[in-house]
């Protein structure tokens, strides 16, 4: 019987006998990548794959799975014939526990090469906590890889293997399969559940949500592979039954809820990210502040897991309407075993797509907002709120003015710039927000131009109709100090987006140069041609012109050089 033993163990190892997975990890799925905070900065976009790439790595990926399998099918047929019969025969001589036990052993072996190969190992749930972020989204990258490869290749293949292997002894076959597949299993969801638990971090979001996901497109397979291997009515009370697939069940049911209980965590920590930000040094020129880049790229890409977020707040936002997922947790953080129905919950919300359009509809014709949607309002208005307390570090009114309508106008860019987060604002949010935009445009106007005008009033130019020169010098001389420092000042000032600093430099053109030339016309010839001409009147409206054209560059140098 040893030899039958060995001869077992050693075709169960054989390559042959096995298939060779390999898995893409962004196969079937839209490939996302999370953003930093550093990264919203520097490059104020998510930079996606591009989808020539994602597509040639699949195709390849695909024919290499499609030559490797075609020719280990061609070999393994033979060899799972030989250990069919050789567990035929342990069996039939009474060496059943045996055979099993060789089996699990080589299988297992086998298995958790498949894995490890996968780049997955087995991080215990404190190691998992010590992790730094960086490593941690790795380790979660190839989780997400390995148990897709499992649960696609690997979990099929093994379940195949037992029945042709036991086809004469199905509860023998089924009991195997539970045996090699619960260990595995088990290791995934307790690294899921240590993610879980990691302190919660606005950044983390992502990698959560593809867990989550994974997790929930994951639950049909499960339900198919373990319903095979459900143990028969005589298993129930035997030996080889002691492992639940409904256990399992349970198992991933809890996994999939903390998951969602952390995405929502995670996602509601933004608002901590932005009251964290309490710097008292104003951004340079009024530019953008980084904060504002950061929470309008985070939410833009947020809204490429729109219908997942749906789901998770829906689900488990525990201020909400509780979900029943939640009872799958014990007061021990275990799972209970009353929550055979908890498993039904993943494999509904496979159809969240649906659902959730559905829901939306009857919210919106409540006039009610789902818990996301409450939730993107509320760090959409602390925003608004941590700008608006931003604005008040500058001294200067104008440039607080111009700090408020850089950060307006990029806001509203990437909201009409995105349908979802436009739809769910919606437009009374929208109108709210341009109308405050034209507000600060007029308070900026006031503020900067507002004492330029008034040098061009005709009040006390005259008395008796006849014009006061010393008067007017003076009103020369300011106007011209004015300008100069306005010019000085402003033209180091930043307006990014194009649209507006066109708009500001035409709105500003159209009052101030049709007013200096009037202005000009009017009171020119009292001044004697040469020195005090000179000296009084330094610029002409065409000067205005081009100097209001170089006003928020952000460089200060075009000016000097047009000036000297």
């Amino acid at each position: 019987m040893t030899f039958l033993e060995v001869e077992f163990y050693t075709l169960l190892e054989d390559s042959r006998t096995k298939l060779v997975p390999t898995v893409s990890t962004t196969s079937g799925q839209k490939p996302k990548r999370p953003p930093s905070f550093r990264a919203s900065i520097e490059h104020d976009r998510c930079v996606l794959p591009t989808a020539t790439a994602t597509a040639t790595a699949t195709a390849a990926a695909a024919e290499s799975n499609n030559n490797n399998n075609n020719t280990n099918q061609e070999t393994s047929t033979e060899n799972v014939e030989r250990l069919k019969r050789i567990a035929s025969e342990m069996i039939a001589a009474g060496y059943d526990a045996e055979c099993v036990q060789v089996f699990t052993i080589a299988r297992s072996n086998s298995l958790d090469a498949s894995i490890c190969n996968a780049g997955f190992e087995k991080i215990s749930i404190d190691e998992v906590q010590r992790m730094q972020w960086e490593p941690l989204e790795a380790s979660i990258a190839t989780w997400i890889k390995a148990f897709r490869q499992a649960f696609t290749v690997n979990f099929p293949h093994e379940l195949e293997l037992c029945g042709a292997v036991f086809s004469d002894q199905r509860d023998i076959g089924r009991a195997v399969f539970r045996n090699l597949t619960r260990g595995i299993i088990v290791q995934f969801l307790d690294f899921a559940a240590a993610v879980a638990m990691t302190k919660k971090s606005a950044e983390k979001l992502f990698k959560v949500l593809d867990m989550y996901e994974t997790l929930r497109d994951a639950a049909k397979q499960m339900d198919e592979l373990l319903s095979v291997a459900m143990p028969s009515e005589k298993e129930e009370d035997a030996e080889l039954a002691m492992l639940s697939p409904l256990d399992l069940k349970s198992e991933m049911a809890s996994a999939w809820s903390r998951l969602g209980e952390a995405a929502v965590a995670n996602f509601c920590d933004l608002e901590n990210s932005i009251k964290a930000e309490a710097g008292k040094t104003p951004v340079p020129g009024g530019a953008v502040h980084p904060v504002t880049r950061y929470v309008i790229n985070y939410l833009t890409y947020a809204f490429e897991y729109n219908e997942t977020l749906e789901q998770v707040f829906h689900e488990h936002k525990k201020s909400e309407k509780p979900s029943s997922m939640h009872d799958v947790d014990g007061d021990d953080g275990h799972s209970n075993n009353n929550n055979n129905n908890n498993h039904s919950t993943i494999n509904n919300n496979n159809n969240s797509s649906t659902a959730t359009n559905n829901e939306d509809e009857t919210r919106n014709e409540g006039d009610k907002q789902s818990p996301f949607a409450v939730q993107v309002m509320e760090v959409m208005d602390l925003l608004h709120q941590n700008v608006e307390a931003k604005s008040k570090l500058y001294k200067d009114q104008s440039l607080s003015n111009i700090f408020l309508m850089n950060n307006g106008r990029y806001v509203m860019q990437k909201v009409k710039g995105s349908e979802e987060i436009k739809k769910l604002l919606g437009d009374t949010w929208c109108r709210k927000r341009s109308a405050e935009m034209r507000q600060y445009h007029k308070n900026y106007q006031r503020e900067t131009w507002g004492r330029v005008l008034a040098c061009f009033k005709d009040e006390g130019l005259q008395v008796n109709g006849k014009v006061m020169k010393p008067v007017l010098k003076e009103r020369f001389k300011s106007f011209n100090g004015m300008l100069e420092e306005i010019l000085k000042t402003q033209s180091v000032w930043v307006v990014s987006d194009e649209q507006l600093q066109s708009e500001l430099r035409v709105s500003v053109s159209a009052v101030v140069v049709p007013a200096y030339r009037s202005f000009l016309g009017r009171f020119q010839q009292y001044f004697s041609p040469g020195r005090q001409t000179e000296k009084y009147i330094k610029y002409a409206p065409e000067d205005l012109e081009t100097f209001i054209d170089d006003l928020f560059d952000g460089n200060a140098a075009s000016m000097v050089r047009r000036r000297t």
